[in-house]
Formats: C-alpha cells, sequence, structure tokens
C-alpha cells in the first residue's frame, strides 16, 4: 500500500492545473503513476514502435522473410514515412516522456505525441470494430485483441502530456499540418503510389507493385475517422492550451 501510495502522490513532479474533464480526463492518481513510471512507459512504447513496424513490413527477423515487405513492400519508397502512423505516434511520447525525463522537454514533440495518441489511439479501434469480420479473418483473435487494446491504451497515456508540456499555438499548428498532410495522402492525393492509409480489409496489392486497391465504402468511411478524428485532436490541443492559460498554468506570451 506504502508503494502505490507513494506513486501516486504528487511529490516531484509538475503542477496539476485544475482543468475541466475533457482536457483531463484522467484521476490525478493514475497521471501521477504514469508520470513516476515514464522511463517504464517509453520503454514499452519503445517496444511498440519496433513491433509497428515490423507490423508495416520492416522485418529483419526472421531472417527467412525479406527485409522490406508487406504494406512497405508496395509503396514507393518516398511515402514510406507516410504508412506506419501507429509505430511514429509511440515514437512521438516515447520521445516526449524520455526528454521530459532528461529535464529536456519539448513543445513540438511533446505536441505531436498528443495529435498521435489521439488519432491513432481511437482511429485503430474504430476501423477494427467497424470492419471486426475482416480483421478476425486474417489476424488470430489474440492479435486482434492486442492491437485493440494497445491503441486505446496510446489514448490513455497522450492524457500525461498536458503535464509536461504548455500546448502552445505554434506546436499545435505544426501538429495539426502534419496530421492533416497524412490525411491527405492517406485518403486525397498520395503524391506517389495509391492512397498510403493502413491496410483495411478488402483491399489487395496491384500488379504493378506500387499500391494497393482502395475499395469503397471501406475506405470514405476510414477517411471520415480519420480527418474528424484529427479536427478533434486540433480542438483538445487548443483547448488544453486555452485552459492551461485560464488556470494560470502558463504565461499568456509563450504562444
Amino acid at each position: 500500500m506504502s508503494l502505490l501510495s507513494d506513486l501516486a502522490s504528487d511529490d516531484g513532479l509538475p503542477d496539476r492545473p485544475d482543468l475541466p474533464w475533457y482536457v483531463a480526463p484522467l484521476p490525478r492518481a493514475l497521471e501521477n503513476v504514469g508520470l513516476r513510471i515514464a522511463a517504464v512507459v517509453v520503454a514499452i512504447n519503445l517496444v511498440g514502435t519496433a513491433f509497428g513496424f515490423w507490423y508495416y513490413g520492416f522485418q529483419p527477423l526472421p531472417l527467412s522473410t525479406p527485409l522490406i515487405g508487406l504494406q512497405l513492400a508496395g509503396t514507393p519508397q518516398s511515402m514510406w514515412a507516410f504508412v506506419p502512423d501507429s509505430p511514429v505516434a509511440t515514437l512521438f511520447i516515447a520521445l516526449a516522456l524520455g526528454l521530459w525525463l532528461l529535464g529536456r522537454p519539448n513543445e513540438y514533440v511533446s505536441v505531436l505525441a498528443f495529435f498521435g495518441c489521439w488519432k491513432l489511439g481511437l482511429w485503430t479501434p474504430f476501423v477494427l470494430l467497424t470492419f471486426a469480420d475482416g480483421f478476425t479473418a486474417v489476424n488470430p483473435f489474440p492479435m486482434y485483441l492486442f492491437l485493440l487494446f494497445s491503441h486505446l491504451a496510446m489514448t490513455v497515456e497522450g492524457f500525461l502530456l498536458y503535464r509536461i508540456s504548455e500546448f502552445p499555438v505554434r506546436a499545435v499548428a505544426v501538429a495539426a499540418a502534419w496530421y492533416g498532410l497524412n490525411d491527405v495522402v492517406d485518403y486525397l492525393i498520395p503524391i506517389a503510389g495509391t492512397p498510403h492509409h493502413t491496410l483495411l480489409p478488402g483491399q489487395v496489392a496491384l500488379e504493378s507493385g506500387v499500391g494497393f486497391t482502395h475499395p469503397s465504402p471501406a475506405h470514405e468511411i476510414a477517411a471520415a475517422g480519420a480527418v474528424a478524428l484529427t479536427l478533434s485532436a486540433t480542438f483538445l490541443a487548443l483547448a488544453t492550451r486555452v485552459k492551461l492559460l485560464e488556470s494560470g498554468a502558463v504565461g499568456d506570451g509563450d504562444a
């Protein structure tokens, strides 16, 4: 009990301003525990990042498989940065918390992490549940559950970040631009190849090897979810900034 009390205490942690529930929905004790074990959270997210890149096709192991396969193999190299969305999001949260632990927090990384945790933490469960029959047909059920709950956990950890970031408008603008660009190339204008969103049930590789089919209505449903989450992430990030200002936790000159 003493260990749990120590983990949940405020001692030595960043102040917790009094913010509305919709920008700070986690109980204080849970936030404190998350920050206390931030090094463990960083390690878990780095493992998740490595698994995510493997899942998308960067597969140094096992040695029997090509180094680059699956979705990455069917995507032009110039667009690889736009394919592994969830691994990039877990990398952002690992970097944000890691930099904070090192005493060098970075506002841009922290807000990018918030956007990534919110958007990918909810978009993936959205499509997993919407297209459950298709996903469970190609994934073992334990893997399906792992993907579902691990992404929901991303959403939870994103709400630690207001304790270590001021959510400046300039950082929100950068994050909104990055994730907005992702929506454009994922669903509307792929630039090279075909749209680059995570593969959904029913998609197949094109014979040319430089893209995938994107059948309706799955493409449009996934796009609607992604755009809605980018917009809501922008709202929540700006609302966090406003409420931090109103609480006096940050100065109005720190834009």
